[in-house]
């Protein structure tokens, strides 16, 4: 299926009067009606994991995350060609000039003693900042990876410096180049906060609305906003983004953090020329922390926001299928990875598919939205778990234990209906 044209179904020129709900579009979502139960002799359906998020019909919900695997047309070219259902390009700005990155710039974590190189890797640092290639360049590369591969989804990161103008510029220049959605970087922990970009944006409320603004006002393809972990309440700023007209939220970036102190030579990872600076944590140690803020995210979507017109893109930590049943169970409809790849190569999505689908075999799941959101109820708040245990407990107490009457003895099961009825 070629990606859908919203040029022509998402018009977000105010002077429009051209609306069009995903319900009308066709593409409501599915009514979760439990699980399937296959007739003895009955051949079971294969898992189907494909997705239409915001319009834009992918294989799977497998996206490569915005990075090093989305940095130029050669890895690109092969994260499509191995299988992902959709990639977003390595972020970019108006003026590469300003982006200098330093090397070693990555720092990993092992689950050993400091300083060993023998456990497995848990945890990723890197102080990378966004592409440092001529934005004429990726252009060129966007449009040629979209006539090449037309029914594949392209999505182009972007950030830009709190300039209006800036922002529209970059916004038409990209648009151009036929690109099949935006993901806005409200979030990189690193790297220029001095000139309000990155999670400088994603961490202020009031300058993130007039920047979603200006975006959504210029747009006139889906904008999702990938979020900072780095704040108190990340649903706060999700809720201002969709308020301001974004399609889709993305969580999470990377986390702050230090990844550690080489206790031979006192010195801070990643070591450049003795010195270091804090960068974004990632890697499988921070998927329970992503959990988290997509539940916190996810909750907030289902109770303010209509559920088929909005997405949500689950990132941390993913290196298995179960990883990403995890965050689909909590409502994501699609899950991206970065450090996976980065570690494991392109090759992943085909381990991730197949444990996917191993998953959805286990529970008869025909599909994504089979399964879409499934864990949410199961959430509460402590003050409710202490009421059901205390009637849970209640309850246990008042079934009697035994036969209640002379006239329940049976013959055949004698001798268990006395048990029933014995104190030691």
């Amino acid at each position: 299926m070629a990606s859908l044209n919203f040029t022509q179904i998402r018009n977000k020129n105010p002077i429009s009067d051209l609306t069009l709900t995903r319900s009308q579009m066709g593409l409501a979502r599915r009514t979760r009606v439990g699980f399937k139960v296959v007739a003895a002799g009955e051949s079971p359906v294969e898992p189907d994991l494909s997705v239409t998020v915001n319009g834009l019909h992918m294989p799977n919900p497998f996206v490569i995350g915005s990075g090093p695997p989305g940095t130029n047309y050669t890895v690109m070219k092969r994260a499509f060609d191995e299988g992902w259902g959709a990639v977003i390009a390595k972020t970019v700005s108006l003026d590469a000039a300003k982006v200098i990155n330093v090397t070693p710039r990555y720092a990993r974590l092992r689950a050993d003693s400091n300083g060993s190189a023998k456990g497995q890797i848990i945890g990723w640092e890197n102080i990378e900042l966004i592409s440092d290639r001529p934005l004429e360049t990726m252009l060129k590369e966007f449009k040629q990876l979209k006539e090449e591969y037309p029914d594949r989804i392209l999505i182009a990161s972007i950030m830009e410096e709190y300039n209006k103008a800036a922002w529209e510029e970059l916004i038409d220049r990209v648009e151009q180049t036929g690109v099949d959605a935006f993901e806005i970087n409200f979030s990189c922990p690193h790297g220029m906060p001095e000139r309000r970009m990155g999670a400088a944006v994603g961490q202020d409320c009031a300058l993130l609305e007039e920047v979603c603004g200006w975006i959504n006002a210029k747009a006139t393809i889906p904008v999702w906003a990938k979020m900072t972990p780095n704040i108190t309440d990340i649903a706060q700023p999700a809720r201002v983004a969709l308020k301001s007209g974004c399609e889709g939220i993305a969580a999470i970036n990377t986390i702050m953090s230090v990844m550690g102190i080489d206790l031979k030579t006192l010195r801070p990872e990643p070591c450049v020329e003795g010195y270091s600076t804090p960068g974004g944590y990632s890697s499988k140690a921070v998927h329970p922390i992503a959990l988290g803020k997509v539940l916190s995210i996810a909750k907030m979507m289902k109770a303010e926001f209509n559920d088929a017109d909005y997405s949500l893109s689950g990132i941390g930590g993913v290196e298995t299928g179960g990883d990403a049943a995890e965050f689909i169970l909590l409502g994501a409809n699609s899950v991206q990875v970065c450090t996976g790849v980065m570690m494991h190569g392109y090759g992943l999505v085909k381990k991730l598919c197949a444990e996917l689908k191993d998953f959805m075999k286990l529970h008869n799941f025909s599909s994504i939205e089979d399964f879409r959101g499934a864990s949410l109820p199961y959430f509460t708040t402590h003050t409710d778990l202490v009421r059901r245990q205390r009637e849970a407990i209640e309850q246990r107490k008042a079934v009697k234990k035994g036969l209640q009457s002379d006239k329940d003895w049976t013959g055949d099961g004698f001798v268990k209906e006395t048990e029933s009825m014995v104190s030691n």
